[in-house]
């Protein structure tokens, strides 16, 4: 049995509030979109997580150390993410799943948001503006996608933590909705980001957070990218012109 310590260094009134897995993931997605929320709502970190299995890494922020998983939390709206600066192994699935919930409900927190991104072919990615999916535990977290208009990921298979979140959320009556979106598998994908975050201001009361930089990004890596399809197309002898424009 793996265990993870959750670290309090404050106590913060999270009762009907909303925990959000921030845990990077294809795209870096969970990381970006988990980084902007706690700048753009100033999220104040309110513990750490720590386990024998982590990586020994410190990071340093404003010559400060901190550890590379942490919780931040807020009130306005009240949420609480989880933040880290590295992709868990599967091994660690499941147990930063059931920690996750554990401590959720430890603080009477209403709802648990995973998120989970799943890769596309470069041409989809180029020519489709694909919908973010929800899928949850409850009949409850059902009827708040149907009412904020989120469609429904009816049939497949989800993997990894948002999974073991999902299952233990149903055995337990906890309400757990994750969200699927389509993430570039090779490069931050900033609009994957972008459009989670918008998807979860329908669900959260007060998410009112302007994602126009997170898009302004999304332009310049795929300005780039086509540059770089198209130097390769030349240097191969096919077609000056990108393909996927």
């Amino acid at each position: 049995m793996i265990d993870i310590e959750v670290r309090e260094f404050k106590k913060h009134d999270l009762r009907g509030g909303i925990v959000i897995d921030g845990f990077p993931n294809i795209g870096l997605v969970g990381a970006i979109f988990s980084s902007y929320l706690v700048a753009a709502k100033g999220l104040d970190q309110i513990a750490c997580l720590d386990s024998e299995k982590f990586p020994p890494v410190s990071m340093i922020f404003d010559g400060k150390p901190k550890f590379p998983a942490r919780i931040y939390a807020g009130t306005d709206p009240k949420i609480a993410v989880f933040v880290a600066e590295f992709t868990p192994p599967p091994a660690l699935d499941r147990p930063l799943a059931t920690r996750m919930l554990k401590w959720a409900r430890e603080q009477e927190a209403s709802m648990i948001i995973t998120s989970v991104t799943l890769p596309f072919l470069e041409e989809e990615e180029m020519k489709t503006d694909s919908p973010v999916l929800g899928v949850a535990s409850t009949q409850r977290a059902r009827d708040m996608l149907a009412k904020a208009g989120i469609k429904t990921f009816d049939i497949g298979m989800i993997t990894g933590a948002p999974a073991v979140l999902l299952n233990e959320g149903r055995w337990n009556d906890f309400d757990v909705i994750a969200l699927l979106v389509k993430a570039h598998p090779l490069v931050p994908d900033h609009r994957a980001a972008a459009k989670l975050i918008e998807t979860m201001s329908r669900l959260i009361p007060n998410m009112k957070i302007d994602v126009g930089p997170l898009y302004e990004e999304a332009t310049k890596i795929e300005d780039r990218l086509k540059s770089i399809r198209a130097q390769a197309l030349r240097a191969e002898g096919g077609p000056t012109e990108d393909v996927y424009k």
